[in-house]
């Protein structure tokens, strides 16, 4: 989710966030608006993940879905999103970003019309799939696209603006949900939370049509199609049955689902290494896993991001089916998350660079005592009162001071000409979080949420046996960190050469 990262990022112990100067140059207009349209599409996109949080409840009342058919609602689109993520980056490389980018704009648009016209729960998480395809063609492409367009100082301030778009659209995608759910529009209910993306998504299309540079294909590498079919079968083995389990009370197949997972990861290992023994271009190349700060840097992610996707989807359910409030109460409750979340991903690059491994781990900390607080403020089946407003605060701040530079570290000692397939390593990580989140995460609270005492009351307590798990897994993104606390954490954006930056310059004129 919180990206803050690009191609190309390079790690420059003891120093700071740094960029070259600024260079005058007569596109600075038309720049503007290839940033407009990138981060409208990466916020769109993004905002599409959490969105439909808020609605689950509504959609649950009109199509009379299962608990388990909404974690596929919500669960689906970023199945999708983040199975094709690192494949989009490839085909952007082979057919040019521009072609890729609008490509899956179309396909992310005409699927989010699907989803808003959906008859029933099955076509609509369908069309949350094809949707989630279309984002993972379209995103991976933002990355290249700000690489190839800006370069020094209005690089770091694309990539500031980048990051203050995806702090927003996590928590926006709360507040839009509940306020489009209630305001009813013609008495769509739940439908306008997809249909909006239409209007905005053909604006974005037409801006992208004509403003997008044209850029030759980069790479011939092929596709890994058996590191594609392999991996995503290995997610949905783990996936489908811990989305399905609880409703179905844990028949023997979902069992043998889950221990068949690990097989078919060896079984993935084993696929890109023959892909690479035969000259092909594996998925996930192996010497890209060999970055010590790649691998320490994705596995705090992936605890981070799990814990905090389960957590607002059970809290999101609590507020309203628990507590019964209003889908725009629901969503502006989280408005103090999305402060939190912006003011960490966009004022940690300020502290000294000696500050930001230590800063990472006591973060996660500092998040885990969010979720802690809330799940024993609401306990008792209240509203929380103050204390709500001020522990989503600390969550926020630990979020937004954690992901952003965990991200960023991670891709900190990856060569340039690896930095590619990295990047989609490392956008694919949260995305998968997610999903392995709300699946995971999601059980324990739906679960528990069916138990005796009244709904409130089970409602809370779920919450509260969620919270813990989600807990001790942000205090384990901490201690992953950890290894890497006795090296130099600055982190600083390559440079480019006075060279590159002529080349880039002509191939944008």
């Amino acid at each position: 989710m919180m990206i803050a990262v690009m191609n190309g990022t390079t790690h420059a112990p003891g120093r700071g966030i740094a960029g070259a100067p600024t260079h005058d140059s007569p596109s600075a207009h038309r720049d503007t608006g290839i940033l407009v349209v990138i981060l409208g599409a990466v916020f769109m996109a993004l905002l599409d993940a959490t969105v439909v949080n808020v609605a689950t409840p509504a959609i649950r009342g009109d199509l009379r879905t299962t608990g388990s058919a909404l974690q596929l609602i919500v669960s689906g689109y970023t199945l999708a999103y983040a199975a094709l993520l690192i494949t989009g980056a490839r085909l952007g490389a082979r057919h040019g970003f521009r072609t890729v980018f609008l490509l899956g704009l179309t396909v992310f648009t005409l699927a989010s019309a699907a989803c808003g016209l959906a008859p029933g729960a099955a076509a609509l998480i369908g069309a949350r799939v094809v949707q989630g395809l279309g984002a993972g063609l379209m995103v991976p492409q933002i990355y290249s696209l700000i690489q190839v367009t800006f370069e020094g100082r209005a690089r770091a301030r694309a990539l500031s603006l980048y990051a203050t778009a995806i702090a927003a659209a996590v928590v926006v995608g709360q507040v839009t949900g509940g306020l489009l759910v209630s305001a009813d529009l013609f008495g769509t209910g739940w439908r306008p939370v997809f249909l909006i993306n239409v209007p905005v998504g053909a604006a974005l299309l037409a801006a992208a049509a004509r403003l997008l540079p044209r850029e030759p294909a980069r790479t011939a590498r092929a596709l890994d199609l058996p590191g594609v079919v392999t991996l995503t079968a290995a997610l949905l083995l783990l996936v489908v049955p811990l989305v399905l389990g609880h409703e179905r009370h844990w028949p023997r197949w979902t069992g043998a689902c889950l221990a068949a997972a690990v097989p078919a990861a060896v079984l993935f290992v084993l696929v890109e290494r023959a892909v690479a023994r035969r000259g092909g271009a594996p998925l996930v190349p192996a010497r890209v896993l060999r970055s010590p700060d790649l691998v320490w840097g994705a596995t705090a992610l992936f605890f981070c991001m799990s814990g905090y996707a389960g957590f607002l989807f059970a809290f999101s359910q609590h507020l309203q089916t628990g507590l019964g409030e209003s889908a725009v109460r629901a969503g502006l409750t989280f408005a103090p998350l999305a402060v939190g979340v912006a003011a960490g991903s966009l004022t940690w690059r300020r502290l000294p660079a000696r500050w930001h491994l230590p800063m990472i781990a006591a973060a996660c900390a500092l998040a885990a005592a969010g979720y802690l607080g809330l799940g024993l403020v609401l306990r008792g089946g209240g509203t929380g009162g103050p204390a709500l407003l001020l522990l989503q605060l600390v969550w926020g701040l630990g979020l937004g001071f954690t992901t952003s530079p965990l991200l960023t570290l991670a891709l900190s000692g990856i060569a340039p000409a690896d930095a590619a397939d990295a990047s989609g390593v490392l956008t694919t990580v949260p995305q998968l979080a997610q999903v392995i989140g709300v699946a995971g995460y999601g059980s324990v609270f739906l679960t528990g949420a069916a138990g005796p005492g009244g709904r409130a009351a089970a409602s809370a307590h779920a919450l509260y046996a969620t919270a813990l798990p989600v807990a001790a897994g942000s205090l384990l993104a901490g201690l992953a960190v950890l290894p890497l606390l006795r090296r130099s954490s600055g982190i600083r954006l390559r440079t480019p050469s006075r060279r590159s930056r002529r080349r880039r310059t002509m191939a944008r004129s």
